[in-house]
C-alpha cells in the first residue's frame, strides 16, 4: 500500500493554514490540561532489527494505512511540516482529518513524529507515535494524544469519538503487532 499523493491546490492550501490548537509539540512532554488524553505504550519485540522495521513503517504511513486508513500526502516519507489528509469510510460517512506533522523524532534508538490537527479535521489537538529501542533491547510503540471537539459532528459523536478514536489506537498498534517477526 502506498499513500495517495495530495492535490498541489490541496496541499498549498494545508501547508498555508495554522495548527487549530495553542500547545504545539506538547505530546512530547506533560499532556496540556483542557484536553482529553490517550496514552497506550505497547512492547513490541527485541532486537534493533525489529527497531528499524517499526520506524520504516512508521515513517513511511504504513501504520495508518494497515489501520485502514486513507492517507492522502505531500510526502510520501514522514518529513517536518509534511501535511497529510486522513480519511476514513463508517458506512456511507467518509471523514477527511487534516494534519500537519508539528516535529520529527530522529535518534538512534528513538524514532517518530506527532501531527497536529488543521482546520477541517473533526478534533482540536496533537497525536504522536513513537518506536523506541531500550537498554534491554526492548521494542516499544507508543502514541500519545491530546484532543478535543471542534466540531458539530464530533460534539454530536459525544463519547463515542473517544470510542472510535481509543479503536483507531488499537489498530494503529495492531498493524505493528500482526507484521511478521523480523529477526537479526
Amino acid at each position: 500500500m502506498l499513500p495517495i499523493q495530495l492535490d498541489s491546490d490541496l496541499e498549498g492550501r494545508l501547508r498555508a493554514a495554522e495548527l487549530t490548537y495553542d500547545h504545539v509539540a506538547g505530546t512530547a512532554g506533560v499532556l496540556p490540561a483542557g484536553y482529553y488524553h490517550l496514552h497506550r505504550r505497547t512492547a513490541l519485540d527485541l532486537g534493533a532489527a525489529r527497531f528499524a522495521e517499526t520506524a520504516r513503517l512508521l515513517f513511511s504511513w504504513q501504520v495508518h494505512l494497515r489501520s485502514g486508513l486513507q492517507v492522502s500526502t505531500s510526502s510520501p516519507t514522514v518529513e517536518p511540516d509534511t501535511v497529510v489528509v486522513l480519511g476514513v469510510h463508517a458506512g456511507p460517512f467518509r471523514l477527511s482529518a487534516p494534519c500537519r506533522v508539528a516535529y520529527v523524532i530522529d535518534e538512534p534508538n528513538r524514532q517518530g513524529f506527532a501531527y497536529g490537527t488543521l482546520p477541517g479535521h473533526p478534533e482540536s489537538g496533537e497525536e504522536a507515535f513513537v518506536v523506541e529501542r531500550r537498554d534491554d533491547d526492548t521494542v516499544v510503540f507508543d502514541v500519545r494524544a491530546f484532543s478535543r471537539t471542534c466540531s458539530n459532528l464530533a460534539k454530536l459523536a459525544g463519547p463515542l469519538g473517544r470510542l472510535a478514536q481509543r479503536r483507531m489506537t488499537d489498530r494503529y498498534v495492531r498493524s505493528l503487532t500482526d507484521t511478521p517477526e523480523v529477526r537479526e
